[in-house]
């Protein structure tokens, strides 16, 4: 069957002849078909153009605060890495302090062993970031848990040293350390002749021979316990510094303070006196240690 034809005349402009062109409508239908395809596509095309000049401030505007990003956890890194630096030196401090008052440290129990130190790849962020910022993500994240958990053990590392310090501080303050009293040391302590039956006896203090009424000062914070006549001790009065040592001082002319009374180092407690067995002006001076007499000079610093 022979396929049917159209048959399309050009009329050229000028001329008065014309031009016949016979063609199949098969071919005519797709070179129709054809042209109104190629159109959709352009106006595709053109569509997707325009779009994307309109996206693209907007996408330049994205790279840039893309790159500000970066540069601020490059910023944050580098913090990181001074941060865990700085938390070491504070370690190594604290360390060493624990060292000088004999505490035990953490350095062989501590829940931190292992846990200090910054990433590497945090020691040069921006060399890591070349290769894969994610990971640099990632490795901030990891040494900021580390840091949190070194400064969380740090505070109670610290808080248990303040108390031992604060602790120590008491028992200085409460460890008599001064001359009670200005004299002159006439007798010591230990085995010495007694000067009223000429035997031998165990002085459990120090004599300090001063003038009469010359101002007794505590030499250490403390309670008074006792103020009153104590037998050959004459007028005496007993202080409790606590940690297990106390106080005597006798033969006193006059006492300033009142049983219960919260005394401080070097608060006027008495006056030196000549009452009970005493043969002349003087303080006799007694510090007992978990109720055993010591030589009270051991105690004395200046």
């Amino acid at each position: 069957m022979s396929l049917k034809k159209i048959t399309v005349v050009f009329v050229p402009d000028g001329t008065s002849g014309t031009r016949q062109f016979r063609l199949p409508k098969v071919v005519l239908y797709a070179l129709i078909v054809s042209l109104i395809g190629g159109g959709v596509c352009l106006g595709w095309i053109f569509q997707d153009y325009v779009g994307l000049r309109t996206k693209m401030p907007r996408l330049a505007q994205l790279e840039r605060e893309n790159e500000f990003q970066k540069e601020q956890f490059l910023h944050l890194a580098e913090r990181i890495t001074k941060m865990t630096e700085r938390v070491g030196e504070l370690e190594a401090v604290d360390h060493r302090l624990r060292v000088m008052v004999n505490m035990e440290t953490s350095e062989n129990n501590g829940p931190s062993n292992g846990v200090g130190g910054p990433d590497p790849a945090l020691l040069d962020p921006r060399e890591a970031a070349k290769k894969s910022f994610s990971s640099l993500v990632r490795k901030m994240h990891r040494s900021l848990d580390n840091l949190n958990d070194e400064i969380a053990y740090g505070k109670k590392e610290k808080a248990q040293l303040e108390k031992f310090l604060e602790e120590q501080k008491t028992l200085l303050a409460s460890t008599p350390s001064i001359w009670p009293t200005k004299g002159w040391l006439s007798s010591g302590f230990g085995y010495r002749t007694s000067p009223f039956t000429g035997q031998k006896e165990f002085h459990k203090g120090i004599d300090i021979s001063a003038r009469l009424k010359a101002p007794i000062i505590a030499p250490a914070n403390g309670i008074v316990r006792f103020v009153g006549w104590d037998h050959g001790y004459g007028k005496s009065i007993i202080i409790s510094h606590g940690h297990g040592i106390k106080t005597r001082y006798a033969h006193l002319q006059k006492a300033l303070v009142k049983k219960g009374q919260y005394v401080k180092r070097g608060d006027t407690i008495a006056l030196v006196g000549n009452t009970g067995r005493s043969t002349g002006p003087h303080l006799h001076y007694e510090v007992h240690v978990n109720k055993m007499a010591v030589n009270p000079l051991r105690y004395i610093l200046n």
